[in-house]
């Protein structure tokens, strides 16, 4: 036996076959080994994550309750292994939440939470907790103010209270925050300048009386304000003014206009200042009677005027048509007396308006004219208009009877007998309040 295991020993096949086996031996230990040292190194594959701006949701009785101070997102921070975290940070098919459903109303901490995400992952939310407060919820209506920046009006363009449509809205909000409502406002925001009626959406804003914005829902929250735009205008006299020296042995009895007032149109400001428009005539170009075509002349400021021209017609005396009435006064001494008394139209400027019979409860203040004063146009014989002045006249407004808010008044005009008196405004806006207690 033993020599024959000698023999199968030296052969070559013999030592083949046991090299064989030994590399097998040797390829299991390094597998084994191999494997054994991957197991070891699992835990190198743990990692941590970072996701930001997580959204936070809020359960509670949003019927009756309103609450405050939970935060809109907070971030994560999660530890695990690789896959785990890859595949959290690419579905974030987990929910941040706050539970409130068995809060009671006031203040308090609350843990936020998270769920639906995988028990292999650590997470930690920053902030772990929330200072919230629970009110009680309120709906209340309320007017709403509509405004707009009267700056970007037009030059001589005034505008009219604007209005909203829904004129109100209802705001739902914690009871404590709808007690502080002062202000719920819509302002139209526009470009200038504004030269006609504009109408567009506008957001409702609630404010409270330092004028910070309220976090309440509003309903409707967008509406519609419109604003009336229209020219400043304002009616005045027209006044004449004579230029040069008639030529000799030619006598100007008279100048009539057959407008006596115009409407004029321009800054409020400029307006207020003016108080009358006029026409020049060239006396010294006139030889005869004769009808005139004449631009109103206005001041610096006003833009327009209406009408642009007005006919003048001017009635002349010359020495010939004068020695023909005296060889016919002895006929017709009647005549002479109707020449002497041609019919004269004299315009009295900035006069003041008084008040008259105002409770002594109450004070007032003239809107239009804003100044306090206006024109006055007499007309009548040339003996009686030529000799007036300003102090012959009163004007003034019967307040008596009249209590708080606007009012339109008209002019009252005392003055001589025998002559017309017309004031360029037949009516004043006053606003009458009630005098504050000292």
């Amino acid at each position: 036996m033993d020599k024959l295991i000698d023999k199968m020993v030296d052969t070559r096949w013999f030592m083949k076959i046991v090299a064989l086996i030994l590399a097998l031996f040797l390829f299991d230990s390094v597998y084994d080994a191999d494997k054994e040292l991957k197991e070891i190194n699992v835990p190198g594959q743990q990692d941590s994550a970072i996701i930001e701006d997580v959204p936070v949701k809020s359960y509670y009785d949003t019927e009756n309750l309103v609450v405050t101070g939970t935060p809109d997102t907070v971030d994560l921070s999660l530890e695990g292994p690789k896959s785990h975290l890859e595949s959290a940070k690419k579905q974030q098919n987990f929910e941040v939440y706050i539970d409130l459903t068995n809060a009671e109303i006031g203040s308090q901490r609350v843990e936020i939470k998270i769920r639906d995400i995988s028990d292999k992952l650590d997470v930690t939310i920053n902030p772990q907790y929330a200072d919230v407060t629970v009110h009680e919820k309120v709906t209340q209506e309320f007017k709403v103010d509509a405004e707009f920046n009267n700056s970007l009006l037009g030059e001589g363009y005034t505008a009219e209270a604007a209005s909203a449509e829904p004129k109100t809205v209802k705001i739902t909000g914690a009871k404590e925050v709808i007690e502080r409502i002062s202000f719920v406002k819509a302002t139209l925001d526009v470009k200038g300048p504004i030269t006609e009626t504009i109408a567009d959406d506008a957001t409702v804003r609630v404010l409270d009386r330092e004028m910070n914005k309220l976090d309440v829902i509003v309903e409707p929250q967008v509406i519609r304000v419109t604003v009336p735009v229209k020219q400043l205008s304002k009616t005045v006299p027209v006044t004449i003014v004579r230029n040069g020296e008639p030529q000799d042995g030619v006598t100007i009895n008279s100048i009539k206009l057959d407008v006596n007032e115009a409407s004029i149109t321009g800054r409020e400001d400029i307006l207020n200042e003016t108080e009358s428009v006029r026409v020049e005539v060239d006396v010294s170009k006139i030889e005869k009677d004769t009808v005139l075509t004449l631009p109103v002349i206005i001041p610096d400021g006003i833009s327009a005027v209406d009408p642009k021209t007005v006919k003048a017609s001017v009635d002349v005396s010359t020495e010939e048509s004068a020695g023909k009435e005296e060889e016919e006064s002895t006929e017709e001494p009647a005549e002479e007396t109707q020449a002497q008394d041609q019919e004269l139209t004299k315009t009295f400027s900035s006069l003041a308006i008084n008040l008259d019979g105002l409770s002594e409860e109450y004070e007032a203040v003239l809107k239009n004219p804003a100044s306090g004063r206006t024109s006055i146009t007499v007309t009548g014989n040339s003996s009686t208009v030529q000799d007036l002045k300003a102090d012959d006249f009163n004007l003034y407004l019967s307040l008596a009877d009249l209590g708080e808010g606007d009012h339109e008044v008209p002019i009252n005009v005392d003055g001589p007998s025998g002559v017309d008196i017309k004031p360029a405004a037949g009516k004043a806006t006053i606003t009458i309040t009630q005098k504050e207690e000292a």
